[in-house]
């Protein structure tokens, strides 16, 4: 059961707050909420237990329990939070408070509704009487209580019918796949290396990891002198999997089960020593118990033994191929043309055949799979009952179901089970992060940032000291969900990840799981599913069809306890007036067009006094109410995207707020932007104003900051500049545009600005430009040991400088312009070990990069621009091949852009350049993707729309 401890994790920190002097409670009241918060301990750690548990595995009075309690803790954080509301707005409550003793009344009130269940004892009818009573009742709060139903029998291996299933059966195993693990498995073979090799084969619950690899194994275990093939799963102990190793090498002993781990490790290299072993270890989840296991395989076996891993989990298999000589194999799901054939042949019995009016149908189905095997078999078993293929009108209803939760249909029941083991593996507070992820629809990219502000606005992400910040801690969230599969990362052009997708496979499992937890409640087509009597608590308005229910907001549905509602797209007309809630948190109205909705006031919008994130962007408003300045408690305001908006001078009331979001087309800032000081994100903001730029000096807790300036980069301005961002000790991503005709040297930036160590990413863009290497890369490059991002132009870019940047340990990401470039420039192999991305472009005086030997192990994109001529001379000089570029020395290499200068150099040696260029591509491993553009002749200060695609031959 999931998310069964509600409001308890945010709870407890308030309750802690209101006993804080400054609210003056009597000294009853007080020991009123003291003896509370320690009962909701108790109970916050039961329900910590139950969390634990598969849902299908609880007791039904345990179940009721949970969910009175998870409702209870909703409700108490509701009559707090109102107390708290009032609190911050000037009311003082003083002793004889009549607001503070009646939100006691109306907290015995709740604990008297809460007596119904027998976990819950008498009912507190006196507050002062609590301590004495919760001492006798939390007894009852502990784990012996909370255990799961006894199996009335012992679930069946998932695994087992990939195990053996017949290979004739697996469509896109045998070929492409198999082939390429293989090929991983083989490497190292030579005389001169034959060396133990790990692989470790990672990919999502179901992409078919099992049956591959059982595929390879079969293929392969008659080369080795012996062979093992174990099943770890989840909660495997070490003796248990040591032990199967045993049995299915046929070593193994009764006396063998007396061992501890130490001796079955001992057993089992004695056993492997001078042998060729191939073992296979299906499943593994924890990084602890492959440490432990790991030891029974010497590294000194010197037969080309091998191991293959499975796993879920992207750390583990990099743990598991952690030797240079190891590998991970990524599991892709299937190809389009494999995942309809192996969909016909479930449903046709063979491989093509599909009814003409099928295939529009087939092709929207298998898109909602992904190219997950498990995901594709069980959808095929559902489009046929008793060996007929069902009617087209039941296609349709498949088709609109995926996504949306299959649990109803027994066959779906081993899929969604197997992908819940990733989901009973998550800690608490991942379960639920993912599961407000059924906040969005099928199919959507959710921004990480935005995904994150929201997980904060709704306490998920729990900090547990005060200086720590709560969107680094949501943002190892976000990448610890990526880690383990269950969500697929989305990259921006630079390998930055800056979204994600949710598979629609799990996102039936997580909408089920939050319908079954309340947690979320999903409209699409119909209200039918609310009444006015609900206790939902998250709403997300999505998917509605044109015409229908554009118009008719929620009138009927009570939305007194709604926490956080989203909505998308057509689904605009549902959304209530902002009115009508009472403690809502999070208003996400991101995309959805609100002009001629007349029920949404934006001036109501000040009566949301609990809200902490309010997402407006894209929505055609003109200008923010200034009533938002009663916001006290709002985190999040992002009103970007949205033409000739206007901020309220409200705003600098705001001083809880962390993320501002607006566009630089905005006009200026009202003045007082410095009483802002819990700003952490500021993007992207008008820059011309100097009492905007002297102002963010007070942001000491700024984190990113995005600021563009236009025609006044003056003197004062840039002095302005460089003092306020050296009051910002946590800074991390600094980008600052200038659109201008000419280019603005930031002498004082690159000579006085001295960046803290926190510094992740610099961009400059447009008109900047640097006269050298700012000097706090060139005096002591390792010391900014996070840098990972560096996006600059200088007057010129010489052999020290890339050696310096070569220096910088944490760097990804160069884009490196320059107005002239050094004729040669060499590329080591002592530097750039992390780099991904290297773009070295000169605006009119390009000169030749040649990369050496061990050059960038990791640079997978290379951008470039080059002149024939300084190539052809430099070649020349040294006796060597005219055009070479070392492009064979980046062994990651995975895509080339390179703007060829041929000003200087005939058409025919411009023709032999590109071809020298293309081969060195074509006969790489990776076989890289590029483009080879031409330009006739070296401009001034030229951009792309400059350069010509290709060369005049006739010219």
């Amino acid at each position: 059961m999931s998310l069964v401890t509600g409001a308890m994790s945010s709870l407890l920190p308030k309750l802690a707050e209101l006993l804080n002097d400054k609210y003056k409670l009597q000294k009853g009241v007080k020991e009123g909420v003291r003896s509370l918060e320690k009962e909701m301990k108790s109970i916050h750690a039961a329900l910590c237990k139950v969390a634990e548990v598969p849902r299908d595995q609880l007791t039904e009075e345990v179940k009721l329990w949970a969910g009175e309690m998870r409702e209870l803790s909703f409700v108490i954080e509701d009559v707090i939070d109102k107390f708290l509301v009032r609190a911050d707005d000037g009311s003082k409550p003083t002793a004889n408070s009549k607001a503070v003793k009646s939100i006691i009344e109306k907290m015995v009130g709740l604990f008297t509704k809460g007596k119904a269940r027998h976990e819950i004892a008498d009912a507190i009818k006196d507050i002062n009487k609590q301590v004495q009573e919760v001492a006798n009742r939390r007894g009852r709060y502990t784990i012996n209580d909370i255990i799961a139903k006894p199996a009335a029998v012992t679930p069946i291996n998932p695994r087992l019918g990939a195990l053996y299933q017949d290979v004739t059966e697996l469509v896109g195993i045998a070929g492409k796949r198999d082939q390429e693990l293989m090929k991983l498995l083989s490497n190292g073979d030579s005389m001169s290396k034959k060396k133990l090799k790990i692989v470790s084969v990672v990919g999502f619950g179901g992409v078919g990891k099992t049956t591959l690899v059982k595929t390879v194994y079969n293929q392969m275990k008659g080369d080795f002198d012996c062979s093992a093939f174990v099943a770890v799963g989840r909660n495997a102990g070490a003796n248990k999997v040591l032990m199967d190793i045993l049995l299915d090498l046929g070593m193994y002993e009764s006396q063998f089960t007396i061992l501890d781990e130490r001796q079955l490790i001992n057993k089992l290299r004695k056993s492997l020593e001078n042998k060729r072993y191939l073992i296979v270890l299906d499943d593994i989840w924890d990084e602890k118990l492959w440490g432990l296991i790991n030891w029974a395989f010497s590294s000194g076996n010197n037969f080309s033994s091998r191991i293959i891993t499975t796993t879920r989990i992207v750390s583990v298999s990099k743990l598991c191929s952690s030797s240079p000589d190891d590998s991970v194999y990524q599991m892709e799901p299937l190809s389009d043309e494999d995942s309809q054939r192996l969909f016909y042949k479930r449903i046709f019995s063979r491989e093509s055949g599909c009814p003409h009016e099928l295939e529009v149908l087939s092709m929207n189905i298998l898109k909602k799979c992904g190219g997950v095997p498990l995901a594709i078999i069980t959808v095929a078993s559902l489009l046929v009952r008793d060996h007929q293929v069902k009617q087209e009108d039941e296609w349709h209803v498949l088709l609109e179901s995926i996504g949306r939760g299959l649990t109803d249909d027994p066959s779906v029941e081993e899929m969604l089970r197997i992908l819940s083991f990733s989901y009973y593996d998550l800690p608490s507070h991942l379960k639920t992060c993912l599961l407000y992820l059924s906040m969005f629809p099928e199919d959507y990219e959710i921004r990480k940032d935005r995904l994150i502000w929201m997980w904060i606005a709704e306490s998920f992400v729990q900090c547990e000291k005060v200086e720590t910040c709560p969107f680094e801690i949501g943002e190892s969230y976000f990448n610890e969900l990526v880690n383990r599969n269950m969500i697929m990362p989305v990259y921006g052009d630079d390998g930055i990840l800056v979204a994600c997708n949710v598979h629609d496979m799990v996102l039936d499992l997580i909408s089920s799981l939050s319908s079954e937890d309340n947690f979320v409640t999903i409209l699409n087509y119909t209200c039918d599913s609310m009444s006015s009597q609900s206790n939902d608590r998250r709403l997300s308005l999505q998917n509605c069809r044109k015409g229908e229910l554009q118009t008719r907001p929620l009138e009927s549905v009570s939305m007194l306890q709604v926490r956080s509602i989203a909505t998308f797209q057509h689904a605009i007309g549902l959304m209530p007036s902002f009115s009508s809630f009472v403690v809502l948190r999070v208003l996400d109205l991101n995309g959805c067009n609100i002009s001629g909705h007349n029920h949404l006031n934006l001036r109501d919008l000040g009566s949301l006094l609990h809200l902490k994130y309010l997402g407006l962007a894209q929505t055609g408003i003109s200008e923010v109410p200034e009533e938002v300045g009663k916001l006290q408690f709002l985190q999040v305001l992002d009103v970007s995207r949205n033409d000739d908006m206007e901020l309220p001078s409200t705003i600098i009331k705001l001083r809880r707020l962390m993320c501002l979001l607006i566009d630089y087309d905005h006009k200026r800032l009202p003045d007082g932007l410095g009483n802002l000081i819990s700003m952490e994100v500021l993007s992207e903001i008008h820059g011309d104003s100097l009492s905007t730029v002297k102002e963010l000096g007070n942001m000491e807790r700024l984190r990113k900051l995005e600021i563009r300036f236009y025609n006044n980069l003056s003197l004062e301005l840039k002095n302005a500049l460089v003092r306020s961002l050296g009051k910002m000790p946590n800074i991390q991503s600094l980008r600052i545009e200038y659109r201008a005709h000419v280019f603005e040297p930031m002498i004082l930036l690159e000579e006085r600005w001295v960046p803290p160590r926190s510094l992740q990413e610099f961009v400059t863009i447009g008109m900047i430009k640097f006269s050298r290497m700012p000097a706090w890369i060139k005096r002591n490059p390792v010391h900014m040991l996070q840098l990972s991002k560096l996006q600059i132009t200088v007057d010129e870019v010489r052999q020290e400088d890339l050696d310096n940047l070569g220096r910088l340990p944490a760097l990804r990401i160069l884009d490196l312009w320059s107005l002239r470039q050094s004729r040669l420039l060499l590329v080591g192999a002592d530097g750039f070990r992390c780099l991904t991305s290297f773009k070295l472009q000169s605006w009119s005086s390009p000169g030749q990069v040649v990369f050496m030997p061990g050059a960038m192990p990791n640079a997978e994109r290379v951008v470039l621009r080059i002149s024939l001529q300084v190539a052809k001379e430099e070649a020349a000089g040294n006796g060597g091949d005219r055009f070479d570029l070392g492009m064979s020395n980046l062994p990651s290499l995975r895509k080339v852009d390179a703007k060829l200068f041929r000003s200087g150099v005939t058409v025919g040696e411009a023709r032999q350049a590109e071809v020298a260029l293309e081969n060195a591509l074509g006969s790489h491993p990776n076989r890289p993707t590029f483009g080879i553009d031409f330009v006739p002749d070296i401009p001034q200060y030229a951009g792309d729309d400059d350069v010509c695609s290709k060369y005049d031959v006739s010219d």
